[in-house]
């Protein structure tokens, strides 16, 4: 069968421009078998997450039982492909990421560990999700109708938007609508927040929604006893809160545990904030005139041992605490 110029262009097509150098690929396989170790992962997760900027080597050993020359080792491997730095003080080396890495380190452990430890079954999933346009419609028209001020375009795009934002991670369709309708009802909120007449609001961002930020949200608005409202999103929302978190999560707000679920980081969401909390993406947030920015380095619960998500949940409440210390001081 003959083919027309445009397919042997397209089958013929040389690659050598498209792909990798070659310098560059060993270097990047260079570090990538320096990270070909589930020890050595832990070590790097564990100085990344350290609210001091870097770890003792007396408490990177307490992570495995292998003796502190096999410890050693495995640092010095991490050292040699550029991504730790260290200096002696006294008896002990302090480890820590060069400042030229830490953002690749992060993306490392945020995003791509994340995902590629989830339950790869989604794809499967939204194959088989049905089609909700109707219920879609009909939502939108009834927000419209709730909110006569609004233009009814705005909310029928608003109501639209949200489903498809929420439906790209979607497992099953059961909850898709009435997730829809809580999420483009806070949306609404968001657009029309009265920051004279309402408290100090917090967003948690992290990239899946799925740990850190929900346990955030829900540590903030417990010990701050609704003085503070604390909400979360996501730069990537994965399909659920993570097992781990949810357990949390159940022990800190009950039955309402189950209303939480990953959201889309939105514009709008920032806006409304008066502080917004990065955990691990802060590139990915818009920047919004007289809005607060922190960030915080704390562990992924999705990654660590029961002793670990134990110990992130202490962090996490102890900065909290501080953080809500500096919104109501003048209550």
């Amino acid at each position: 069968m003959s083919t027309t110029p445009t397919e042997t262009n397209l089958a013929c097509s040389p690659t050598e421009s498209h792909a990798m150098g070659t310098e560059a690929a060993q270097s990047l396989a260079a570090t990538l078998k320096g990270l070909a170790d589930p020890l050595r992962l832990r070590m790097l997760s564990a100085i990344a997450a350290d609210p001091r900027g870097e770890s003792c080597v007396c408490d990177l050993a307490e992570l495995s039982s292998v003796a502190q020359p096999t410890v050693s080792h495995h640092l010095k491997v991490l050292k040699d492909v550029g991504l730790l730095e260290s200096d002696r003080r006294g008896t002990w080396v302090w480890y820590r990421i060069p400042a030229d890495r830490r953002t690749a380190v992060t993306a490392l452990l945020d995003s791509f560990a994340p995902a590629a430890v989830a339950d790869d079954s989604r794809s499967h999933a939204q194959a088989a999700l049905p089609n909700l346009d109707e219920r879609v419609t009909h939502l939108a028209e009834q927000l419209a109708s709730a909110h006569p001020d609004l233009p009814r375009s705005e909310v029928l795009w608003l109501v639209r938007e949200s489903y498809a934002s929420l439906a790209r991670t979607a497992r099953v369709a059961t909850h898709l609508i009435p997730l829809t309708e809580r999420f483009a009802k806070q949306r609404i909120a968001d657009l029309h927040r009265d920051r004279e007449h309402s408290g100090p609001q917090v967003l948690f961002v992290c990239v899946q929604n799925a740990g850190r930020s929900q346990l955030a949200a829900a540590l903030v608005n417990q010990l701050s006893a609704g003085k503070v409202v604390a909400r979360s999103a996501g730069s990537a929302p994965a399909a659920h809160v993570h097992p781990h978190v949810h357990d949390l999560l159940v022990e800190i707000e009950g039955v309402r545990a189950d209303e939480r679920f990953p959201k889309p980081l939105t514009d709008d969401a920032v806006r409304a904030a008066d502080v917004v909390v990065t955990m691990g993406c802060g590139d990915v947030c818009p920047i919004i005139p007289g809005v607060r920015y922190e960030d915080w380095a704390v562990g992924d619960p999705a990654l660590a041992s029961p002793e670990g998500v134990a110990a992130i949940r202490d962090d996490i409440a102890a900065r909290a605490q501080a953080l809500i210390s500096t919104l109501t001081t003048h209550d």
